[in-house]
């Protein structure tokens, strides 16, 4: 049993290290808006809006006010992943399901609201509910 989940903790491990590889801006330290934008399954003005920045930021990835929103997303669906097993069905979720104790807004929301630390507590409370 313990082996099993030890395999399943490498298996999260390396998805999402891969996922967040391919978010990465060619020959760059950067997160790109494009291949993010491109994983959400959204247009770039839609990426700008969650992100808090003005579209044309999107075309300097060297930003750090938007570097630091890409990563707040980032982690949310990172730890989604953990939760779900699969970096498709956190996307799905970041972009659609309602969090119902935080006023039923999308993590998406939340986050191009500012309120990244209460998805992620939401998301520790949950997997607390799980292991408690």
């Amino acid at each position: 049993m313990a082996t099993a989940f030890i395999a399943e903790e490498r298996r999260s491990a390396l998805l999402a290290s891969g996922f967040v590889a391919s978010l990465q801006e060619p020959r760059t330290p950067y997160i790109s808006p494009r291949r993010v934008a491109e994983a959400l399954g959204i247009q770039l003005s839609r990426l700008a809006q969650i992100a808090g920045v003005h579209r044309n930021t999107l075309s300097n990835p060297a930003s750090e006010r938007l570097q630091d929103r890409l990563r707040d997303m980032i982690r949310v669906i990172m730890a989604a992943t953990e939760l779900t097993g699969d970096t498709e069905r956190a996307i799905y979720w970041f972009r659609n399901e309602p969090i119902l104790t935080l006023k039923r807004q999308t993590a998406a929301e939340l986050v191009a609201a500012g309120h990244t630390d209460a998805v992620m507590l939401h998301l520790a409370e949950i997997v607390d509910g799980a292991n408690g």
